[in-house]
């Protein structure tokens, strides 16, 4: 909503005075909403943003322009805007009453811009498109993507702006990496498996997160010793292993990770480390 203010001059007899300052105000008849449809964003995700237009005037806005700064902010110990999103070209779908406005066309991507945007008198237009979460978009628990819109143009009397903020996932991420040593071996000799259990995510995989390998050995190994972050499992209690299958299965919830941890590097793009957990499996083959 603009304001304005007025003051006049009274002047006689070489003296000037000075009247009270008036203040009005100019209703904006443009209104303007942003909404993600998602609700909360990880790593390399697509994020979709509708932005409604509503006239409640008796005259058209033409032409307007839509500016989207994609999140654009300076990480915490640098001096340059990173964009956490990147515009989907060729994404943009426009609507004006429900029937769908080619006029609108895309004129930058960083930040995206869009221009040629018609809202008639007492009508409504909607703009869909899509963004995707880049490598700039901070991880760690408790972070968001703020992404605001500013409309000019039209005959506005001032921009009219909209903002949305979506959320991080908290949740743990996991990967497993199995590996052999030695890699040749003869009946009677004892060998290892190790399992590095890796945690990309913001938020640890604590017991209630019920975790669990489950492999078959083959060959069978007879004597067999599992450690976990170097503490020796009791079977029947961390696990189960059967020396006649050769299924091993950890008991769900033995596993725990603890989360990732994230720095921004001076390119502005997030390092990812993280959290990890060791399973040894020792046995004698044959």
């Amino acid at each position: 909503m603009a304001t304005f203010t007025n003051q006049a001059t009274l002047t006689y007899n070489n003296t000037q005075t000075l009247s009270n300052v008036t203040t009005g105000q100019i209703l904006q008849q443009l209104t303007v909403e942003k909404t993600s449809l998602q609700q909360s964003y990880a790593a390399g995700e697509r994020l979709t943003y509708a932005v409604s237009f509503v006239n409640s005037g008796t005259t058209d806005d033409q032409n307007l322009t839509l500016t989207d700064d994609l999140g654009a902010f300076v990480p915490t110990g640098l001096t340059e805007e990173v964009y956490p999103l990147t515009y989907d070209t060729g994404s943009v779908f426009a609507t004006v009453n429900g029937a769908v406005q080619t006029a609108v066309q895309v004129t930058s991507e960083q930040p995206l811009t869009l221009t040629g945007i018609n809202v008639p008198a007492g009508g409504s237009a909607v703009i869909i498109y899509t963004a995707q979460v880049n490598g700039s978009a901070p991880l760690a628990s408790g972070s968001t993507i703020e992404n605001t819109v500013t409309v000019t143009g039209g005959g506005l009397a001032e921009p009219v702006t909209a903002t949305e903020s979506v959320s991080v996932s908290e949740a743990p991420y996991l990967t497993v990496e199995k590996t052999l040593s030695p890699l040749t071996v003869t009946s009677s000799q004892r060998i290892t498996y190790t399992f590095l259990i890796s945690n990309y995510g913001n938020a640890p995989a604590e017991a209630d997160a019920n975790a669990s390998i489950t492999d078959v050995l083959s060959p069978v190994l007879t004597g067999l010793t599992a450690t976990y972050n170097g503490v020796l499992w009791t079977q029947g209690t961390e696990y189960t292993y059967s020396e006649t299958s050769g299924i091993f299965t950890s008991d769900p919830g033995a596993i725990t990770v603890p989360a990732a941890t994230y720095t921004t590097l001076p390119d502005g793009t997030v390092s990812t480390t993280p959290g990890t957990a060791t399973l040894l499996l020792e046995g004698t083959v044959g």
